[in-house]
């Protein structure tokens, strides 16, 4: 899930991981010091057991892939044009009545512009051997995200501009004190819906951008850490990708982590090619679909080695 909300003030950095107790209160604490997780909530063990069985369920149903898509999910070059300008020019949810709803709304291009320094903030009842799997994740994905878009994007403790926050239950309901310092101008219905996420909802990202401007300047998302490894390995996934502009999720999509059906875990080849879209030069910040279909098109055609001439309308 994503949304597309106002920025107010930028903050001062804080440590590359760190620690979020209960109050919503964040320590700096370094990988290698940090100090024995506090034991799981009964609420949390309950948690991981619920959605233990659903990822076992959705694997035994051939979802959450991690191969990437194959010869069973073929798409062309207007696929790709089609899926991306569903899922770039129109963002996913609007506040209706103090909370969000699912409703897509057309909008204009959203990215970044310059370096994306993302830091992870872990609620301290994260087991210590999950937040390491979790840190070397990340920081292998953000490299290839980086690969990917052009942007210098990595994990770091200077000034960073996007949060990942893996909290459990009691972590997260205690969590808008620290989401509102590192994101000030959140929507009241954003927070809410973040520190009281409901159960069929896994994790949840929001960017901002300046009144006016189609340019992110900070991120967060909030990923529930009872998930098991694939599921929690699929919001880290998603989610930093939508934080990167890609906002919405399309049903045609496929293959896709863009897709609502669960099919993939993990980002795949037609992903990768959206991502590389959405940073081509051609495109700017600020561009409506009518204005950029053309473009998107060609850039299209391109990408899967096919004549531009004959993609074009």
């Amino acid at each position: 899930m994503a949304a597309l909300l106002g920025l107010g003030m930028l903050l001062a950095g804080c440590d590359l991981s760190r620690s979020l107790g209960p109050a919503g209160s964040a320590a700096p604490v370094g990988p290698a010091s940090e100090p024995a997780a506090r034991p799981l909530s009964d609420d949390s063990i309950a948690a991981r057991a619920y959605y233990g069985r659903i990822e076992t369920a959705a694997r035994a149903r051939g979802q959450l892939r991690t191969d990437g898509g194959g010869t069973d999910t073929p798409f062309s070059a207007d696929d790709l044009a089609r899926n991306f300008e569903r899922i770039a020019f129109f963002d996913e949810f609007q506040p209706v009545g103090g909370q969000l709803v699912a409703r897509s709304t057309e909008s204009t291009l959203h990215r970044w512009q310059g370096a994306v320094r993302v830091d992870v903030v872990f609620g301290d009842s994260v087991p210590l051997d999950q937040r390491a799997r979790d840190r070397a994740e990340i920081a292998a994905y953000l490299a290839r995200l980086s690969d990917l878009t052009g942007l210098p994007i990595r994990m770091t403790g200077f000034a960073p501009n996007f949060s990942v926050m893996i909290l459990n239950e009691d972590e997260r309901r205690g969590a808008g004190p620290g989401i509102l310092d590192f994101a000030p101008a959140i929507a009241p219905e954003a927070l809410a819906s973040a520190v009281g996420m409901k159960p069929d909802t896994y994790c949840t990202v929001f960017s901002f951008s300046a009144a006016g401007s189609a340019t992110y300047a900070r991120a967060l998302a909030v990923i529930r850490g009872e998930l098991p490894d694939i599921l929690r390995l699929s919001c880290i996934h998603e989610e930093i990708a939508q934080g990167l502009g890609l906002v919405n999720d399309s049903p045609r999509a496929r293959p896709s982590i863009f897709n609502d059906n669960d099919e993939f875990a993990t980002l795949t080849r037609q992903d990768e090619l959206m991502l590389r879209m959405l940073y081509d030069r051609r495109l700017s910040p600020g561009m409506g679909l009518s204005q950029a279909a053309p473009t998107v098109v060609a850039i299209a055609a391109e990408l899967m080695g096919g004549e531009i001439i004959a993609a074009l309308p």
